[in-house]
């Protein structure tokens, strides 16, 4: 009954349609203002080295991903997703001093994905474009104070299966020891950058080959599982390399890890990538 009524007020239809034909940058900047105080945040945290500035580059993406869309950008947006978006900025502002900083910059961009999914075409999955802001969080630090030393546990055990063929190996902790020598898998070998990195591969390429949001999160298993294999093989290389006593220097340290983290995110492409008929960003 009031939803009637409302109907029948030319003064709330006629507002109902401005809302309607907004201009999406009207929209866009709107969303943008209320999201400072999470832009202040991060950017605090990235400047003052609390954390790595790897946000960015998800943010890049997603900047990219709005500029190659700009011509086919919905004249009318998706409002259950604008909706959505509105009331994440706002809950993100308000309670940005009554929660850790962290969750309510969560909810911000969140919320900023969800405003780029309202006026992005349809040709362009959602999910990973949510997936892109939840990447733009400088999240790393708290990724590897809270589950670095769970996943250190897991590529070292993983390891020593592996070192087994060739080696006397146990384990304990996150500690191996690999005929008589004590080997530590340390905070960078616990694979939270390499992590992020899949996952940002993943994203990325879905939405450049045209990827759909059921194949998108179908997939997303099998992005984590290649990266904990990669991990594990990093791993066990340079233990292996230490326990024959072939020190290796920083820089093949180094390469070791690039070359893995390279193979790792071509396999996650690979895995993502859309054969023939995918619709490109």
């Amino acid at each position: 009954m009031a939803a009637s009524r409302l109907l029948r007020m030319p003064g709330f239809v006629r507002l109902g349609i401005r809302i309607d034909t907004a201009p999406n940058g009207v929209w866009l900047a709107l969303l943008a203002a209320a999201l400072w105080p999470t832009a202040w945040w991060m950017g605090q945290r990235m400047l003052d080295g609390s954390d790595e500035p790897l946000g960015l580059l998800a943010l890049a993406a997603l900047g990219v991903v709005l500029w190659r869309c700009r011509g086919r950008l919905r004249a009318a947006p998706r409002l259950a997703w604008l909706a959505l978006a509105l009331a994440g900025a706002v809950a993100s502002s308000a309670l940005l001093w009554q929660v850790p900083p962290l969750l309510s910059s969560l909810l911000g961009l969140l919320a900023l994905g969800a405003g780029l999914a309202a006026f992005l075409p349809s040709a362009v999955a959602t999910a990973p474009v949510l997936g892109l802001s939840l990447l733009s969080l400088p999240l790393l630090a708290s990724l590897q104070f809270y589950a670095g030393y769970p996943l250190r546990v897991v590529t070292a055990e993983a390891s020593r299966w592996l070192l087994a063929a060739a080696f006397h190996a146990q384990r304990s902790g996150a500690s191996l020891l690999v005929d008589g020598q004590l080997v530590i898998v340390d905070a960078p070998c616990s694979g939270v950058q390499m992590l992020w990195l899949g996952y940002f591969t993943a994203c990325v390429v879905a939405l450049h080959s045209g990827q759909r949001d059921a194949g998108f999160l179908a997939r997303l298993p099998a992005v984590s599982l290649l990266v904990l294999a990669g991990n594990v093989l990093r791993n066990t290389l340079l233990v292996a390399l230490e326990a024959s006593g072939h020190h290796p220097a920083g820089w093949a340290h180094e390469t070791v890890g690039l070359v893995v983290l390279a193979a790792v995110c071509a396999a996650i492409a690979r895995v993502m990538h859309v054969p023939n008929g995918g619709r490109h960003v």
